[in-house]
């Protein structure tokens, strides 16, 4: 009796050893499939964004500017009259339609939940400063992939500032940097930035008068309204289902090894190198890039700069676009930071040109980065 229950009572034990092992490797296959699908989804926003870029250059957009969430705005400031730089003034359907892509897609997959208060004019601050050094560089983290597609170094250049901007910001992070929670919004709250967009592309085609646009430059160039806006909803839409984010790649590279993000960020430069081969777009150079210059110096800090800041922010302009159309009224106030830095920038002439950098953008961006490390020290959780 005694030999039975022994033998009995190892079988129980192997059972459970079994029914251990089995689980954990279900979960380990689960955690597999996951991580696949995500993978997917991260890989086709990339080569959609890439493609789409190559696209809508081809149809009128400015060189290597097929998306470029920084000048878009900036752009579309302009048009609103907010500030009178004559040859960047232009309502980007691109932008419109990211946000309502975005919120369309949130809603079908009920992920829109109005939800702010986490700090909300530190963000609005940061997001002007961002804006600075997206407009030292000439371009957001996202035209710095597509202009490093067109062969643009100087743009690679902005590549080492933006990684090394990012590894300030993790360091920030690591060392208890918070904007504190986010709490439920109204309804109210969560649609009032898609609503305040849609009427502006609404008010701009039905009363054009209302709105500066642009005779030459870069405001003048652009594709077809009707083009343009159906493929920013389409991206809108692939970046809310993949959570694409230009930061979070090298952010979360950093800080948990974690590479997926990653394989979208390689997909957009390696699309669009691809697309410009075949169009004939593909200049590898430092001189004579379109929308560019070649001051090593300030693409770099100009990149760092809206680097750090975009960790600060828990996203890149593009990112906040996208949380915005999910009704995030944190994000909301980044992307209306950013329209105000725009105006800013060119009403007070701290943006770059083709011709370089300006002395008062050179003082904006050194006072950017003593505004990022006093609102680090303030929005510090003690231990």
């Amino acid at each position: 009796m005694l030999e039975y229950i022994r033998i009995l009572s190892n079988f129980q034990v192997c059972l459970a050893i079994y029914k251990d092992v089995r689980f954990e490797k279900m979960k380990g296959i689960g955690k597999t499939y996951m991580l696949k699908k995500r993978n997917f989804w991260v890989i086709l926003t990339g080569v959609v964004i890439g493609a789409s870029a190559v696209l809508l250059t081809a149809l009128g957009n400015p060189g290597n500017m097929g998306f470029c969430i920084a000048c878009f705005i900036r752009d579309t400031a302009g048009a609103a009259k907010l500030h009178t730089a004559a040859v960047v003034q232009y309502v980007r359907p691109e932008i419109i339609g990211m946000i309502i892509g975005a919120m369309a897609i949130a809603m079908l997959s009920r992920e829109f939940k109005p939800r702010g208060g986490s700090s909300p004019m530190t963000r609005f601050i940061i997001a002007v400063v961002v804006m600075i050094g997206a407009l030292m560089f000439l371009g957001c983290p996202l035209r710095m992939m597509l202009r490093i597609g067109g062969g643009d170094l100087n743009a690679v250049v902005g590549l080492v500032g933006f990684i090394g901007g990012i590894f300030v910001g993790t360091l920030w992070l690591k060392g208890g940097f918070t904007l504190k929670r986010a709490y439920s919004q109204s309804l109210t709250e969560g649609v009032a930035l898609p609503f305040a967009v849609v009427l502006i592309m609404v008010l701009s085609i039905a009363v054009p008068t209302l709105f500066a646009w642009s005779e030459s430059g870069p405001g003048a160039a652009h594709a077809p309204v009707a083009i343009a806006l159906i493929v920013g909803l389409i991206v809108g839409g692939l970046c809310q289902r993949a959570r694409f984010c230009t930061v979070a790649g090298n952010r979360d590279a950093m800080m948990f090894k974690d590479f997926s993000m990653l394989w979208g960020f390689l997909a957009v430069i390696v699309t669009t190198i691809i697309g410009n081969l075949i169009l004939g777009n593909f200049h590898l150079s430092f001189a004579d890039q379109p929308v560019a210059h070649t001051d090593g110096l300030w693409n770099f800090l100009g990149m760092a700069l809206v680097g750090w800041g975009s960790v600060m922010l828990g996203g890149c302009p593009l990112r906040q676009l996208i949380l915005a159309g999910e009704g995030n009224t944190d994000s909301a106030i980044t992307v209306t930071g950013f329209f105000v830095g725009a105006a800013i920038c060119h009403n007070f002439g701290l943006a770059s040109s083709g011709a370089g950098p300006t002395v008062n953008g050179m003082i904006a961006v050194v006072a950017g980065f003593v505004v990022l490390t006093v609102i680090g020290l303030l929005n510090r959780e003690r231990a």
